[in-house]
């Protein structure tokens, strides 16, 4: 686990680097200390640089980097973990293949030189890459297939730059805000990829690798896509199925040389993979949070749960002064504005976990695949539209329209009454494009955030519904959101996060469930419930989901209000934002004629964000130095 820095050099100025443009490279590549810091590399050439920092899981001599091969004719640098490296080691060795480490870093390289491209889709786990083929004068990049690793891409005046963390990629005099990915963040509560919230940075996509030859432009292909192929089988036999692969894949998600633990909820998710875990390491760790407020709290359960597991389980509480305390540290780390509250928690439970372990396991991803979320019921509520003739479902429509913000039905009658493309673009929902126009003062009718979801609806236009919700959320939900979120709350204490049900042999099985078996009985993954019975303990497998809660509706109004109207008052946004608008959503949520919480934290975040990274108000040099301090 790591990160990095890497540059194609562009013009023949910067061939050879001169002390300052090197030293810059270097800092860029310090700045991610937290993703790294038991290790640091460099290699340099007539073409490329790259950086590295490493977090040391498996043998730190041996995984050194940036890592040669084959004579020097390709240089690496990777961050995640291939868990499947033991077999496709053994597979290279029948072909002749010899090792001289116990790294899956070497098994990497040595697949990319004995399958090119290809080797990619082999490759079960989490990984950023970058490899130059020396000989070739050629630069390969390759990202997850889920995302679970971050990879940015920036084309600069004196190169091509990439990097684990978009701070790596920041010029000196600031980057421009891209007013496209503002617009949709307002929207989807995060920049949705391949956008950044800077001009002229991005992503490279999940399930995506690049050739950039010297001499030819960077050219993008898609090695993995994810879909849905429902195939009706017996519920038995499916059940068993789950099973097996959910072993199989915690079992090799805990390949480390350090402890591993688990974060756990009150959930079946997180549940299960402890409970599977256990079996094979039966000393292992657990971690939880909570808060005070009643309701938002799943401690109690998490502790009843590691009690009834035989775990050892440790349990924090946070109040709202300290969640405020840490948001700007918290900003600094994701990059982009995101407004998901639950970010919080899990830094505060990285950050426990990290006093006990290095690596830790989780539940992201059990969702989206099985089919775990509660508004995944909605084409069942709202089936009875099916039947109405279209013209009465018009004057349905209008009639939605005319009553008031708050009034009970009046979502009802809108969702029933809207194609499901036109009102569905993931797990989160923050503005709409008319309520945009009224905040944004740089608001622009051409971009719209169906732009970013009707290519995917297309592809599913004859797909259940379900299904077609679970593909929108996983093409950008889940890459957006959960796990930009997942990677840079452990990354923050340097700690490494495994996903066991976001992995390549799980999702085969997953993506083949029939809808009937996700979403049955009253409930969502009905089918994974049925894997867990026996696994996860009875008092679980029957709650409420509840996931993260964050008190945010309570705090607003009492506790974070100061804090609030001060961020507000304070922020240097009144040329992008209208603060009139902003401070009219605040009062009304205060006097309790709207929940405005969700609305008001995308704003909030985006504020925040501002003072970070434009207002350049968040010492980032002094909380950097902090952090090499607490790592050495």
């Amino acid at each position: 686990m790591c990160g990095f820095v890497g540059m194609m050099k562009y013009s023949e100025i910067n061939k050879e680097l001169g002390e300052q443009a090197r030293k810059s490279f270097i800092e860029r590549n310090q700045l991610i200390t937290h993703r790294g810091p038991d290790d640091e590399g460099y290699y340099e050439d007539y073409n490329v640089l790259f950086g590295f920092r490493r977090l040391s899981i498996i043998d730190i001599e041996s995984g050194h980097q940036p890592f040669t091969y084959n004579d020097d004719q390709y240089w690496m640098v990777f961050n995640g973990e291939v868990y499947n490296y033991i077999e496709l080691k053994d597979k290279l060795k029948e072909k002749g293949y010899t090792f001289s480490t116990e790294s899956d870093t070497e098994v990497v390289i040595a697949m990319f030189q004995e399958f090119g491209v290809e080797a990619f889709e082999q490759f079960r786990g989490m990984f950023a890459i970058l490899i130059w083929d020396k000989r070739h004068q050629t630069l390969y990049g390759a990202r997850d297939r889920f995302g679970i690793k971050p990879l940015y891409y920036k084309d600069g005046q004196d190169g091509l730059y990439f990097a684990s963390e978009k701070k790596s990629l920041l010029s000196e005099t600031g980057e421009t805000i891209d007013s496209e990915a503002l617009q949709h963040y307002l929207s989807f509560q995060y920049v949705p990829e391949p956008l950044s919230m800077n001009e002229n940075i991005n992503k490279v996509e999940p399930g995506h690798y690049f050739v950039k030859p010297v001499d030819a432009e960077i050219k993008f292909h898609c090695y993995f896509h994810a879909t849905f192929d429902p195939v009706q089988q017996d519920k038995h036999q499916l059940t068993r199925k789950i099973q097996d692969v959910m072993f199989d894949s915690v079992g090799i998600h805990m390949r480390s040389d350090v402890p591993v633990g688990s974060f756990l909820s009150g959930g079946i998710d997180s549940t299960m993979i402890v409970a599977m875990a256990k079996e094979y390491n039966p000393n292992i760790k657990t971690f939880s949070v909570g808060f005070q407020q009643e309701g938002y709290s799943e401690v109690d359960v998490a502790k009843e749960t590691a009690e009834k597991l035989g775990v050892e389980n440790h349990s924090y509480i946070i109040s709202p002064e300290e969640y405020v305390a840490e948001l700007p540290k918290i900003m600094w780390h994701l990059d982009d504005p995101l407004a998901d509250p639950a970010c919080v928690p899990l830094y505060f439970v990285a950050r426990e976990a990290k006093k006990h372990v290095k690596v830790v396991l989780s539940g992201e991803g059990a969702d989206e695949l099985f089919g775990g979320y509660t508004i995944y019921r909605e084409p069942e509520s709202l089936k009875m539209f099916h039947s109405i003739p279209t013209s009465f479902k018009n004057l349905l429509a209008k009639v939605a329209q005319v009553i008031p913000e708050g009034v009970k039905g009046k979502s009802f009658l809108e969702r029933g009454t809207t194609p499901l493309k036109d009102r569905y673009i993931g797990n989160a929902k923050m503005f709409e494009e008319k309520e945009k126009k009224t905040i944004l003062k740089t608001h622009q009718d051409s971009i719209a955030y169906q732009q970013l979801t009707a290519p995917l609806y297309q592809s599913v236009a004859q797909e259940n519904l379900v299904n077609q919700m679970q593909y929108i959320d996983v093409h950008t939900w889940l890459r957006g959101d959960i796990l930009l979120k997942a990677d840079r709350m452990t990354m923050a204490h340097s700690l490494e996060l495994r996903v066991p049900f976001l992995d390549k042999e799980v999702f085969d099985v997953a993506r083949q469930i029939p809808v009937n078996m996700k979403i049955a009985e009253g409930t969502t993954k009905h089918i994974l419930r049925l894997a867990a019975r026996g696994v996860v303990p009875d008092h679980v497998l029957d709650r409420k989901k509840l996931g993260f809660p964050v008190p945010i509706r309570h705090w607003l109004k009492n506790e974070l209000n100061d804090w609030a109207q001060q961020l507000i008052q304070e922020s240097q946004t009144g040329d992008i934002l209208d603060k009139q608008v902003i401070t009219k959503l605040l009062d009304d949520h205060c006097a309790g004629k709207a929940d405005n919480s969700r609305k008001l934290w995308t704003v909030l975040m985006f504020m925040l964000w501002h003072q970070i990274y434009i207002e350049n108000k968040f010492d980032a040099e002094k909380f950097i130095s902090k952090t090499k301090q607490a790592v050495s």
